[in-house]
């Protein structure tokens, strides 16, 4: 390997003190995975050479947040042209769509795309209106069955996802299959279709075929423009909430966890993808501050890289489901709770998989700050 090698990237980090976002040059070299920064605006070394386990080549695209030494950094371009020519070539987004019929298998076709080599940068479960329906399927208006797409696209709650990886259009096509699900399980019977679609119209998946299509649906479902896009599902009565932390999101077992989650028989009404910030969290945490003594290490956690929140639907919610994620440290649940989700995914007391609604009168609280409050 060589060790001379090196990424430039031009990274960006909000200043909580100062309140203003500082601007620094961050060098990756693969060789042996140190990282350095430089203060651009004062021409100076902030971080010398350091060898940095958590950085990893994959996570070096534009517009993606990275952690070093807890701070968050987002990359906002990059910083010689050897480094656009080396990353920047191939990483596309596209947009996966899974439709009403397939939403109870979410957890299944989340873990294929996972093992696919996908990076799932944005999801949230969400009802279209009739108009945004229509919207989506602008080009079916003279389709015989465009009635009925827009009844089944409209019948129950979609998840919409944007995945990022090489070439990502054609490889999330190939990995769905022929869109009539009889043909598919004749054609190509690992696909998504073969495996959770019926027929032509309910397919289980969606995605789109081209790079002007996948930039046209993205804007539908999640607005560049500060639209909020369609509304989420979230019902705000008798609820708890979970989070599954940035730790098991970026280890891929988000898929896993949903799975788990449906097999107990919660259900769940809500879910999204949310990248907090430190102020958020410290908002959302403040019941511990001062509590646990862990509650830094807590924060940080939260806002290291993407977590999903969800809304868990049950009566009695809050104490069953708490039961379910089993203790809070992962080494007690697994001599004590085996079955449980901490005891399963978890590997540290703050590396523990999932948050759950502690109080029985907080779970609406807790829900309500992520549904209501984050996504505006």
């Amino acid at each position: 390997m060589n060790h001379s090698e090196r990424y430039v990237f031009t990274a960006e980090w909000y200043d909580p003190n100062a309140s203003l976002l500082r601007r620094y040059e961050l060098l990756f070299y693969p060789g042996d995975g140190s990282v350095e920064m430089h203060d651009v605006k004062n021409h100076r070394t902030f971080l010398k050479r350091t060898k940095y386990d958590d950085l990893r080549l994959e996570d070096l695209f534009i517009g993606n947040k990275v952690n070093i030494f807890s701070r968050q950094l987002v990359l906002i371009d990059y910083g010689d042209q050897y480094t656009a020519r080396q990353l920047g070539s191939r990483k596309e987004k596209t947009l996966a769509l899974i439709k009403p019929d397939a939403v109870t298998k979410a957890g299944e076709i989340i873990e294929i795309i996972n093992k696919a080599g996908f990076t799932i940068t944005k999801l949230k479960m969400m009802m279209l209106s009739r108009k945004e329906a229509t919207d989506f399927h602008v080009d079916h208006q003279s389709r015989p069955f465009y009635n009925e797409m827009i009844q089944f696209i409209t019948s129950g709650p979609v998840i919409a996802m944007e995945l990022l990886r090489d070439d990502a259009i054609c490889e999330w096509k190939r990995l769905l299959g022929p869109a009539n699900s009889g043909v598919a399980r004749t054609d190509a019977p690992g696909s998504i279709r073969a495996l959770f679609g019926t027929d032509g119209i309910r397919n289980a998946a969606h995605g789109p075929d081209s790079f002007a299509s996948a930039a046209r649906e993205m804007e539908l479902f999640f607005p560049s423009s500060g639209g909020c896009g369609p509304a989420n599902t979230a019902k705000f009565t008798s609820c708890t909430c979970c989070i599954i932390k940035p730790h098991a999101v970026s280890e891929g077992l988000l898929g896993k966890i949903l799975m788990a989650i449906r097999d107990a028989c919660f259900e769940i009404s809500a879910i999204q993808m949310f990248n907090m910030d430190r102020v958020n969290v410290e908002e959302f945490y403040e019941v511990y501050k001062g509590v646990v003594t862990e509650y830094n290490e807590m924060v940080t956690e939260l806002y290291s890289g993407p977590c999903v929140a969800m809304e868990i639907q049950q009566n009695n919610s809050t104490k069953t489901f708490r039961e379910f994620c089993g203790p809070a440290d992962p080494e007690i649940a697994r001599h004590l709770r085996p079955g449980t989700l901490r005891a399963i995914f978890g590997k540290t007391k703050i590396q523990n998989a999932v948050h759950c609604t502690d109080l029985p009168e907080d779970g609406l609280l807790e829900v309500q700050y992520f549904f209501k409050i984050l996504d505006n």
